[in-house]
């Protein structure tokens, strides 16, 4: 591992939690989105990570292309999935966005989020960028006492 190896995965990791922080944002100020300018009612979306470990397809830009990085590289995000369960329906027939017929006659689906759980998720992913951010200040603390050392 380079000097430089504990920084570089823990950036990653802020990048990716950065993103998950807005994604959840996202769902949370369409939590009640009936109509998209796609038509439908939003959809709640997820951020799909996976390891960067050994992955030739993702390297760090602080590492050079023939320097083996180790066992870890960080995380790398791979998509932003669209979470397809239903959502909640609520009977609101003067509701422009109502089901006209059916069944379902009157009610307004709603969508798929559930502010609870997108506030714990968005408290995790605070908890993930403050703690990759500790390492990063802890490499640097490190760094800075080397070089008194050596002085």
């Amino acid at each position: 591992m380079g000097l430089f190896s504990s920084i570089n995965i823990a950036a990653t990791g802020m990048s990716a939690e950065r993103l998950r922080t807005d994604v959840i944002s996202d769902n949370i100020a369409n939590a009640s989105t009936t109509r998209t300018a796609d038509g439908g009612k939003f959809q709640r979306s997820r951020v799909v990570l996976t390891s960067a470990t050994n992955n030739p397809t993702f390297r760090s830009p602080f590492v050079p292309e023939d320097y083996d990085n180790g066992p870890g590289n960080g995380v790398r995000v791979v998509e932003i999935a669209k979470d397809d369960s239903e959502g909640r329906l609520v009977y609101d027939p003067t509701h422009p966005d109502a089901i006209k017929s059916g069944p379902n006659a009157g009610y307004v689906e709603y969508p798929n989020v559930n502010i609870v759980n997108e506030m714990v998720d968005l408290i995790s992913a605070s908890r993930a960028y403050e703690a990759n951010s500790t390492v990063i200040q802890g490499s640097k603390e490190m760094f800075q006492k080397a070089l008194e050392i050596g002085r």
